[in-house]
């Protein structure tokens, strides 16, 4: 059995789950969430507010998918009770961003501003022209907007410019000399 997979998941008192054919619905009070079930797996909810995974039969497979399950599901329950975030930097001179409703606008060194359009549930902020900060309560949602984001320019190797992970470290290479 997985080693993540056998950690029981304790959910907190305003966060309902709801199981049923196949599938599980975590309801919180930042809104909900689903996933469709692998076949191998199986999930008993105690009335104490504890959830439990198992697999239906021994098997490589179903020991991948116990804990896959298991993190997805615990992401979910995370996701719904504070939601997640990432928070994105631009270096380069003159590099600004602008939100506006579902849509970001990066001035990134291009002849036009590049747009993004945020997909429903994914809200964007800029609380400086050279930070963005993208929230969800889908964390892998939350991620891949902010990789897209990310790869309209990403930081140059020699100089650094570029759109940035907040934490992110960039080494930088040093130029030819003669």
């Amino acid at each position: 059995m997985s080693r993540i997979g056998k950690n029981p998941i304790t959910l907190p008192k305003d966060v309902e789950v709801l199981i049923k054919e196949g599938a599980i619905t975590v309801k919180g009070a930042l809104g909900a969430l689903s996933l469709n079930l692998h076949p191998l797996i199986q999930i008993a909810h105690d009335h104490e507010g504890v959830l439990k995974f198992g697999t239906v039969r021994e098997g490589r497979q179903a020991k991948a998918m116990l804990g896959t399950t298991r993190a997805l599901v615990a992401n979910m329950v995370q996701g719904v009770k504070q939601g997640f975030e990432q928070k994105l930097t631009l270096f380069g001179v003159g590099f600004r961003a602008q939100a506006q409703g579902d849509q970001l606008s990066l001035s990134i060194g291009y002849s036009n501003p590049v747009l993004h359009r945020m997909p429903a549930g994914i809200k964007v902020a800029t609380p400086t022209p050279t930070e963005i900060v993208i929230k969800g309560i889908d964390k892998q949602q939350v991620g891949q907007v902010s990789a897209n984001v990310r790869r309209s320019r990403p930081p140059g190797r020699y100089k650094g410019e570029g759109v940035r992970y907040a934490d992110e470290k960039v080494i930088l290479k040093e130029t030819k000399k003669k």
